[in-house]
């Protein structure tokens, strides 16, 4: 029987003192960013999972975005702890005293977690902003762990031999996982989320003079279509923080450097004060494949970033901005889209609430007419006036454009994929969008060798969100495919040739399968 074997006693131990090494620095992470101690990423899992990601290559990223769309960062948890599991399992293994001949031998063991906890240690100090302090967790932890091991192995619990009480490891090791898995829980909840929540909920948006009306023309009335404006609970979220930022907007400081006639700092206080307007804009992953969800539309609140630039006085030369996140991302956008007549804003506001701390919370970017990669910076509290030439944002180096003007796209959104459906007329509804450009006209092709047919346009409020559309369609009997492509207010036609989202933005035209009955 597989509950009576040695090696796999050895294995449960090994897991439970991993347990107890997650939750032990989990709640001092926790501890230390609620007394404002913290640097960087003070927790060990989240700042593997952080370096993780920094090293992902642009392939793989693709990859996960495009198979498990906005889920991707819990798919890297559940990855990390399934390692993190094997690995003390291993290490469980390791210090079995039989199968290394006495408990002596253990101390392998206790080496191999010493020097895994040591690499862990690195990885944390070279975490962006990371102060000697953040160690702590990790070495506690790790320390806790290293005692629960040495203390079960004292008392014989590795033992495997014919005379082990199983049944007394059995009990500690489900034990000690149990309040491990508390112990973490605790964390959480000691965690900056809660106290972020509380703060948000305490904000309340200034009142706008000129405020977005969305007119309901602008939807149009077909069962199962895209709502004009994404809820936000339901708004695409990528990034790359494992566990959004928890910033107390209190202490919320946002500085304006590099080559500017004088630095300029802002706190949440006085950015409420400001002039703030609303402005009506869809912002869109570079990821996003083509008829992808990555995409979103959303009435921001907020004051506009030039204003502020205009405080510092950018000098002669500059042509870039790099906009720094409170966990260490970076994107470089363009001097002249934060100085334009467009609409980008410092955004405090998200349909009409305080942004979620997902989204944002206290302050995030939006830029129309540019992916996010390069604009939307989340938790921003830097901006650095500079040039393309001398600075690089945190996806350059990782193969993708230094700019990324969001690119002509259009998608079926009705019917679905593969639908089967009546014979008769069907309706064929969806949404397209070229920010900063607008919509001027949508197509559909039936058939690969069909004529192009003029969809009929919903209403639209501003060219920097989408713009929905639907067309009616005498569908006869058999299989056939929709295709849609959109021409933008520039009277440029959707570019037809796949191409993935590396490195500035998919192209191609969304085509799916109907089956007519």
């Amino acid at each position: 029987m597989l509950m009576r074997s040695p090696r796999w006693t050895a294995a449960l131990t090994g897991v439970a003192a991993g347990a107890v090494i997650v939750a032990v620095a989990t709640v001092v992470a926790a501890l230390l960013g609620v007394s404002n101690l913290a640097g960087g990423v003070p927790s060990p899992l989240l700042a593997v999972g952080a370096a993780f990601i920094d090293a992902t290559p642009a392939w793989l990223k693709d990859w996960a975005i495009a198979t498990f769309g906005d889920r991707d960062k819990q798919v890297l948890v559940a990855g990390m702890l399934l390692v993190i599991t094997l690995v003390c399992a291993g290490i469980g293994l390791l210090g079995s005293p039989r199968r290394h001949g006495g408990l002596g031998r253990s101390r392998l063991a206790l080496t191999a977690l010493a020097i895994l906890g040591a690499g862990v240690l690195v990885v944390v100090l070279l975490r962006p902003g990371a102060v000697p302090l953040d160690v702590l967790p990790t070495v506690v932890g790790v320390a806790s762990g290293l005692g629960a091991l040495h203390v079960r192995w004292r008392r014989g619990a590795g033992a495997a031999g014919p005379d082990a009480d199983r049944r007394r490891v059995l009990r500690w090791a489900g034990a000690t996982t149990a309040v491990g898995v508390l112990v973490a829980v605790l964390g959480q909840l000691v965690s900056g989320r809660e106290r972020a929540e509380s703060g948000r909920e305490d904000v309340v948006l200034p009142p706008i003079d000129d405020p977005v009306s969305v007119p309901a023309a602008a939807q149009v009335d077909v069962e199962g279509m895209t709502p004009f404006l994404t809820p936000n609970e339901e708004f695409y979220r990528i990034d790359t923080a494992i566990v959004p930022p928890t910033l107390d907007a209190q202490r919320w400081r946002l500085r304006v450097h590099g080559m500017v006639r004088q630095e300029v700092e802002i706190d949440f206080a006085e950015l409420l004060e400001q002039p703030m307007i609303e402005s009506l804009t869809t912002l869109a992953c570079v990821s996003n494949t083509v008829g992808g969800n990555l995409v979103g539309n959303a009435v921001w609140t907020g004051w506009p970033i030039r204003e502020l630039l205009a405080r510092a006085g950018p000098e002669p030369g500059a042509d870039m901005v790099l906009s720094t996140s409170s966990d260490g991302f970076t994107a470089s956008t363009p001097l002249s889209a934060l100085t334009d007549e467009r609409a980008a804003l410092l955004a405090i506001g998200m349909n009409g609430e305080p942004l979620p701390v997902e989204h944002g919370y206290p302050v995030r970017m939006v830029v129309p007419g540019l992916y996010g990669y390069v604009s939307a910076t989340k938790w921003v509290v830097d901006l650095k006036v500079t040039t393309f030439a001398d600075d690089v944002a945190y996806w350059t180096p990782r193969g993708w454009s230094e700019r990324g003007p969001i690119k002509t796209s259009s998608r079926i959104d009705v019917p679905a994929p593969s639908a089967e459906v009546p014979a008769g007329t069907l309706v064929v509804a969806g949404v397209a969008w070229a920010q900063q450009r607008g919509i001027a006209a949508v197509e559909i092709r039936v058939n690969s060798k069909g004529p192009w047919h003029p969809a009929e346009l919903a209403a639209e409020p501003t060219i920097d969100s989408w713009r929905q559309w639907v067309w009616h369609w005498d569908a006869p009997v058999g299989k056939h495919t929709l295709t849609v492509r959109a021409i933008d207010g520039d009277g440029e036609v959707q570019v037809a040739a796949p191409a993935s989202p590396a490195p500035d933005g998919a192209t191609g035209l969304h085509t799916i399968y109907v089956y007519v009955e």
